[in-house]
């Protein structure tokens, strides 16, 4: 014989909180999931029954479980640490970043294969780093006085 199935004990402003969550037209997948997992549990179905529902497996259920009871609504995030990590130090982005806007020694003006030679990093990595901050070195104005006598 089967154990009895508890239901998960949840306050009514949890369970608001989830539900909005759930149907929130800006939530990601992963989020409504995770609070359709947890509405269900509270709603007493069992871990099985919930998985078919959300269409996850059963110890996707559990672990999701086990982080709302130790941490309540704030479990439901991504866990920090979670991530590809940044491959070039914060020091030589900023380094890369402030070059930019002088021009290099003996040149008009940076190239991204001319900044990765100097920085030691690849031409990927300037580009990505340029295109994000809206750096564009090939089109700095410059101001200059007319020579026409007129």
């Amino acid at each position: 014989m089967a154990r009895p199935v508890r239901a998960l004990p949840i306050t009514d402003a949890q369970r608001r909180e989830l539900q909005t969550l759930a149907r929130r037209p800006t939530s990601t997948q992963r989020e409504a999931w995770r609070a359709q997992i947890i509405l269900h549990r509270a709603d007493g179905l069992s871990q099985e029954e919930t998985a078919r529902r959300v269409e996850v497996n059963r110890p996707v259920v559990s672990l999701w479980e086990k982080r709302f009871r130790q941490v309540g609504l704030a479990g439901l995030g991504n866990a920090k640490g979670r991530g590809r990590k940044p491959s070039i130090a914060s020091a030589t982005q900023g380094e890369i970043i402030s070059r930019a806007t002088r021009p290099p020694p003996g040149r008009q003006r940076w190239s991204v294969r001319t900044m990765a030679q100097a920085m030691g990093v690849s031409k990927a990595t300037v580009q990505r780093l340029w295109s994000a901050n809206q750096i564009k070195p090939h089109l700095v104005r410059t101001f200059k006085l007319s020579n026409d006598p007129a």
